[in-house]
């Protein structure tokens, strides 16, 4: 499988044998802080930080699977333009009817009586369009999870439009409660991958991903998925020359939300919440004292919980809202950046 998505230009990596989750890191990665994206690893051919590592090297696949040929397989969704809705259906507490869809007021004469999972959210987004629903979409890949959700696979058509991955309980940024989207800076389980749950298995005959429909185009950017390009910056004033810089606050945190993400390799006894309570601290410090953006803080901070924790979605942004309240009160200013 790994080697037939490679060959449709889509960049794999190994998952934890019988895991839904990455590989984990070598050694030296445990214990150092660094930028994932630039780790020296991955031309070394490791499989370290997930979705970071993914490639379609024939070579490099064909070494991780022979020594792990119990691997899992992960597909990185944003260099292979592809665009995943995740369908819940988890049991869960339903939220009050204006957190279902966001931006859609539901009327109270609505009846919503049995409505509990991402499967009926996306049925009515769907119905409030007039359009088909996506999770009976025969024309393109479907894959059904061994909790009983669903993975529907579509292309991103648009080169010049990246989406970006969230979960469908973020007040922030969700296309729907209990639908997650699957795009840049996130991975998608591919279809056969076995794990102590299941397997994920493809529905129907269609093995090929269809282009992303205009209409769900479009509510994915009504709903702030639209990843925007950073705007180059202006020439500074040389009395300027001492204001924020981002990169270098990024550079601090980034470490921190990586110990965060590391965590999925193991389900417990990683000191998760002390680990996310410190990156959010941080990162309410270095938004308070200007270095950064505390939305899109609070973006990458929920995404790498719910890499590491993906069951427990509410809890994670709680502790993630409360310790950046927390750090806020305290603005951060460390040496090399005041």
């Amino acid at each position: 499988m790994a080697r037939w998505l490679a060959g449709r230009q889509w960049p794999v990596h190994p998952l934890a044998p019988g895991r839904k989750t990455p590989a984990a890191n070598c050694e030296q990665c445990r214990v150092r802080s660094h930028e994932p994206s630039r780790c020296p690893c991955h031309q070394q051919g490791k499989w370290c930080h997930g979705f970071h590592s993914a490639t379609t090297n024939l070579e490099r696949i064909e070494a991780c699977w022979s020594r792990e040929p119990r691997a899992g397989v992960g597909v990185s969704c944003g260099p292979a333009h592809l665009v995943v809705l995740d369908v819940d259906a988890h049991p869960a507490q339903v939220p009050d009817r204006n957190r279902l869809l966001p931006g859609i007021s539901i009327p109270e004469q609505v009846d919503l009586s049995g409505l509990a999972s991402g499967f009926d959210t996306m049925a009515l987004l769907a119905a409030y369009r007039k359009e088909a629903n996506p999770a009976e979409d025969e024309t393109t890949l479907r894959v059904r999870t061994p909790s009983g959700g669903l993975h529907i696979w579509y292309v991103n058509s648009e080169p010049s439009v990246r989406y970006r991955s969230s979960t469908g309980s973020s007040p922030k940024t969700a296309l729907a409660w209990q639908v997650d989207v699957r795009a840049h800076g996130g991975y998608i389980v591919a279809p056969t991958t076995r794990t102590s749950a299941g397997t994920y298995t493809p529905l129907g005959a269609v093995r090929a991903p269809a282009p992303l429909p205009a209409w769900l185009s479009a509510e994915l950017k009504r709903t702030g998925h639209v990843i925007q390009a950073s705007p180059v910056p202006a020439p500074r004033p040389a009395r300027q020359a001492r204001l924020p810089q981002t990169g270098a606050a990024q550079a601090l945190l980034q470490p921190l939300i990586e110990t965060v993400r590391e965590c999925a390799a193991f389900a417990e006894g990683t000191g998760f919440t002390e680990k996310l309570n410190r990156a959010a601290y941080t990162a309410g410090g270095l938004a308070a004292a200007g270095h950064l953006s505390q939305a899109e803080a609070r973006q990458e901070l929920a995404e790498a919980a719910h890499y590491a924790r993906p069951h427990q979605t509410r809890r994670s942004e709680s502790i993630i809202d409360a310790a950046l309240s927390a750090g806020a009160s305290r603005p951060f200013y460390p040496k090399g950046l005041a």
